[in-house]
């Protein structure tokens, strides 16, 4: 039967993989629609001339116009294909032939297996060829992924579907869209593991050799549909394998740099790496162009709120910029209550009915906020304190500034009180409780009368409530004890005297200066720079300048090393 249309386009592609013009091949595989009027008549003769149920035909076709990869009689390359393109060809067609647009399910599906086939050929000869028109794929792949992720309407007879075969499978079975990802990741592999070219995998043009320039495009695929599954694991291996095995970062386009740091840093941010994620999303934020607005405001949420967590408050000029429009009104009030040491209005702030609470919750930012900023909030107010009620000492009689207890805990709890009254303004109940909390409360009185013998576990019942969970002098000791072990406050406490003293004030010293250091500097001095995941040089070794990886996990060919004490040439 006849097929000029299908004729004409395996010769074109078979033009394109003797030239090895992989760019053009993408364009040539199209996906999307609206197709042009070329693509509408492929996709009217596949359907007369190979209509389903005749893939074996069709793949006799592909075979004829598309011959194994070969070289001419002088082994010189002149490019062709592998029978895992000829397959994929015939995948291709065949979604072409058979997609329905209008069922997005099982357009997912069907896009999930072309691209499986489409990663087959990247081990082939024709990997480089085909890698643009596999990352064309996964991008749309992607977006089809989070796209039905955002309308469960359209999804939710599948996780009934697989719940009917019993809780533990339906316990650890893959969503739709980590399932796309798992796809994607094994392009990923393909790239990573490329072995053609310098060990080094950095080309004599100082760019990522063969496959590996897809590394980090898709990495970022991947990383961006694990965030949106909220599979931070899956996440964590593909970090550690770009650690282990991937050129520096350097390398790669701006763009992709970006992109990767971001979420490098949402990863160590979710993980409590508050030094680290900042200095990936500070990197993402430099390197990001100051058009992308957009990406550069998802940036600075989190690159902010790690710096807040450092003690480190952004400045008005910061604010003030484009595409920080709204986050003054956001941030500037809690490190204001940081600062002043206000436990009231910081509890306000956070609390789950305040005004921004439910944008925080959508960023994943508020419990990092509380948790994390209370102790700074303590910090402040024992400060504070100090400045208002402490004594100076006297360095040349070598006698410590102290700060009395008994005036720091006064301050918390009327501080926690106006927090805690449902009559204040201010009210703004701890939204943290222990996860046993229900059992230290006294419960409500039961509805009926209890008569006959009464278990004595159960003589609790009808007692009044229990008072405000106020701060005590155990709970202050304890907090100024943290602040001491985490270096933020310098000195010792008497419990007798129930006073803290300042240690390392000297003439060129005041006592603010010694026992109150400046937060930032202490965690950031404290703090590892080193950030996992993120490949930042290579070193040269050897005469002949070639480049190889030295870190944790690295193997160090020494094929080459003299014994030890063998003199130079």
């Amino acid at each position: 039967m006849l097929s000029p249309t299908i004729d004409t386009f395996l010769e074109e592609v078979r033009v394109l993989l003797v030239e090895k013009n992989g760019s053009k091949l993408q364009d040539v595989m199209l996906l999307e629609p609206p197709l042009p009027h070329s693509y509408r008549l492929l996709v009217s003769e596949l359907k007369q001339s190979f209509p389903q149920g005749s893939d074996d035909d069709l793949l006799a076709k592909c075979a004829l116009f598309l011959p194994e990869y070969d070289a001419d009689y002088d082994g010189r390359d002149v490019g062709g294909s592998s029978p895992a393109f000829a397959a994929f060809a015939v995948k291709y067609f065949a979604f072409l032939r058979d997609v329905d647009v209008d069922d997005l399910v099982e357009t997912h599906d069907m896009l999930k297996n072309l691209l499986n086939q489409a990663i087959l050929v990247l081990s082939s000869s024709m990997g480089l060829v085909v890698l643009p028109t596999v990352i064309s794929f996964s991008r749309t792949l992607a977006r089809l992924a989070i796209g039905l992720d955002k309308r469960p309407e359209l999804i939710a007879h599948l996780a009934r579907r697989e719940s009917f075969f019993g809780s533990e499978e339906a316990a650890e079975r893959v969503t739709l869209v980590e399932g796309s990802a798992n796809v994607i990741r094994e392009a990923f592999k393909k790239c990573l593991s490329e072995r053609s070219g310098p060990s080094s995998g950095i080309d004599s043009n100082e760019k990522p050799a063969g496959r590996r320039v897809g590394i980090y495009i898709t990495a970022n695929l991947c990383l961006k549909l694990f965030f949106q599954c909220r599979k931070l694991r899956s996440a964590e291996q593909i970090f550690g394998n770009i650690y282990q095995q991937s050129p520096p970062l350097v390398l790669f386009p701006a763009a992709q740099r970006v992109t990767y740091l971001y979420y490098l840093g949402r990863y160590l941010f979710a993980n409590s790496h508050f030094f680290r994620a900042q200095l990936a999303l500070q990197a993402a934020y430099d390197q990001c162009h100051s058009h992308c607005l957009r990406q550069r405001r998802l940036i600075l949420v989190y690159l902010i709120t790690s710096n807040i967590i450092l003690g480190r408050f952004p400045t008005r000029e910061l604010l003030c910029r484009q595409e920080a429009s709204g986050l003054s009104d956001k941030f500037f009030p809690l490190c204001s209550a940081i600062a002043k040491g206000d436990i009231t209005s910081f509890r306000r702030l956070l609390a789950l009915d305040s005004v921004h609470a439910d944008w925080f919750l959508r960023k994943r930012i508020l419990l990092q906020l509380s948790n994390r900023c209370e102790i700074l909030v303590w910090r402040s107010l024992a400060r504070k304190t100090f400045l208002l009620s402490g004594s100076q000492g006297d360095t040349t009689n070598k006698k410590a500034a102290t700060l009395d207890l008994k005036d720091l805990l006064i301050l918390a709890i009327h501080l926690e009180s106006k927090a805690l009254s449902p009559t204040s303004a201010d009210y703004a109940p701890k939204s943290r409780l222990h996860t046993n909390s229900i059992f230290l409360n006294p419960p409500s009185p039961p509805p009926f009368e209890i008569s006959g013998y009464t278990d004595p576990d159960l003589l609790t019942y009808g007692l009044p409530a229990a008072p405000p969970d106020l701060p005590t002098m155990p709970v202050v000791e304890s907090l100024v004890a943290s602040l001491v072990e985490q270096d933020l406050l310098h000195g010792y406490i008497s419990h007798g005297a129930q006073r803290f003293a300042i240690t390392g004030a000297k003439l060129t010293v005041t006592a603010l200066e010694a026992g109150f250091p400046v937060v930032w500097e202490t965690l950031s001095g404290k703090a590892d720079h080193t950030v996992p995941g993120w490949v930042r040089e290579e070193k040269a070794i050897g005469g002949d300048g070639a480049f190889a990886k030295v870190g944790q996990g690295r193997v160090v060919n020494l094929s080459g090393a003299r014994p030890a004490g063998a003199t130079p040439d």
